[in-house]
């Protein structure tokens, strides 16, 4: 696969949202959403409290904000933090890829539960994906999630993924969508990257 691994963006930005790297402000919101039983209900369910908050007193907040391609989602306004959004490569060690080498880039995402249902989600994921397509070469991008998740299934498929199929892992039957990372260069622009 390619061997730039994700975008170099700082920030993005949209109307509504700041696409940006984490700080020490959000660390409750990073618990909270790991710990939150529906923003979990589909990932294996919550983590104990005391077991994340050891995490970021032990690693600090350089844990999320150091990994390439990982995002808060910000308010553009209040710059509050509304969840998190990643542009990484798929481990090949995992099942679910449209390539033999596999790595190829899977789109993820969480939201605090307060937050669903107003647009969010899809407009960071499209302005992200339209940043990754300006600066990175054509290539799949990959949306992974349990095929019961109806709302994340949606998501993906008004972001333009499409269905390639099905399988077993966690325990639980996962969908595998894609999108070819030039899709979403004709986007029209809600503003860009920093």
């Amino acid at each position: 696969m390619n061997a730039l691994l994700t975008l170099s963006a700082t920030e993005i930005t949209t109307n509504r949202l700041r696409l940006r790297k984490a700080h020490d402000a959000d660390i409750d919101g990073l618990i909270e959403l790991q710990t939150d039983p529906q923003v979990r209900a589909h990932l294996g369910g919550p983590r104990p409290r005391g077991v994340v908050e050891q995490y970021f007193d032990a690693n600090g907040i350089s844990a999320i904000a150091d990994k390439p391609g990982t995002y808060v989602i910000a308010d553009e306004e209040t710059d509050q933090f509304i969840g998190t959004l990643v542009l990484d490569r798929r481990s090949a060690d995992l099942p679910g890829h449209v390539t033999e080498e596999g790595g190829e880039l899977e789109l993820s995402y969480l939201l605090r539960r307060g937050r669903w249902g107003a647009g969010l989600a899809f407009e960071a994921a499209t302005a992200m994906l339209r940043a990754a397509a300006g600066e990175l070469p054509d290539q799949p991008v990959l949306a992974v999630t349990q095929t019961a998740n109806e709302r994340s299934l949606k998501l993906a498929t008004r972001l333009g993924f499409q269905r390639m199929g099905t399988f077993e892992a966690y325990d639980a039957e996962q969908t595998l969508a894609v999108a070819d990372l030039h899709s979403f260069k004709a986007r029209s622009p809600m503003s860009g990257p920093r």
